[in-house]
């Protein structure tokens, strides 16, 4: 049976062919609803649709209202988008969680590899000294679980990036954002979360200096066991 393309699917066409072409970047305005309808042949309704599917993949942000800041901006925010999709594809357990486990220890351990090897420069040393001021702050006494893991994602999200590449980062970006709501549940039952987020932060310590001596298969190893140790808690 042939589906019928949905009306709206010729602005997201559009816009797609004019970002390859370089016609429309970030951070420009999209055309009115009224001059797309038009241009088009479509109703407004179906032009305010496409605008949410592109608001909601994180390709635009719609302001209402009159003025230079009304209208729909174009933006580029992949991880939000695919964290949302993701998450809620867990939620109908169509994605099941050891299964985003499994494919962020594939992603995240090669990224530790290319992390310790990645050149000497400004920014390979600002990033680990950022990394160390997370982790300092995760020991202080009293920090609650919720900010913990808030911490504990930009942390592994800061040494992914490392890497140097932007389509792993925004991966296990989505991923870890996609997982917090299992991640917040499984705490909950835990019976001595200070004890585990210490040996949690053993971990995290060994793992930055493996990255920081360029360690890169110790750096995996480390990453793979803190992954598995901690998703094993709650099975």
């Amino acid at each position: 049976m042939t589906t019928t393309p949905r009306v709206y699917s010729v602005v997201l066409d559009w816009l797609e062919e004019q970002l390859r072409s370089g016609e429309i970047v970030i951070g420009d305005k999209l055309p009115g609803e009224r001059a797309l309808a038009e241009q088009f042949g479509i109703s407004r309704a179906s032009v305010r649709e496409a605008t949410r599917i592109l608001d909601a993949m994180g390709l635009v942000r719609s302001a209402v209202g009159s003025g230079p800041n009304a209208g729909a901006i174009v933006i580029s925010e992949p991880s939000a988008a695919l964290a949302w999709a993701l998450r809620m594809h867990v939620a109908t357990r169509a994605l099941p969680v050891r299964d985003l486990v499994q494919t962020r220890l594939l992603l995240e351990t090669q990224a530790a590899r290319d992390a310790a090897a990645a050149p000497d420069s400004a920014e390979r040393t600002d990033t680990l000294t950022r990394a160390g001021e997370i982790l300092d702050h995760m020991d202080h006494p009293g920090l609650p679980a919720a900010e913990f893991h808030s911490l504990d994602a930009q942390f592994h999200i800061l040494l992914t990036s490392l890497a140097g590449n932007v389509v792993v980062e925004t991966m296990m970006s989505s991923l870890r954002e996609a997982t917090i709501g299992y991640i917040q549940e499984m705490v909950a039952t835990l019976p001595d979360w200070p004890a585990i987020s210490r040996t949690l932060q053993e971990q995290h310590r060994e793992i930055l200096g493996a990255v920081e001596k360029r360690e890169g298969e110790r750096a995996a190893d480390l990453l793979r066991d803190h992954i598995t140790w901690f998703s094993q808690l709650g099975s």
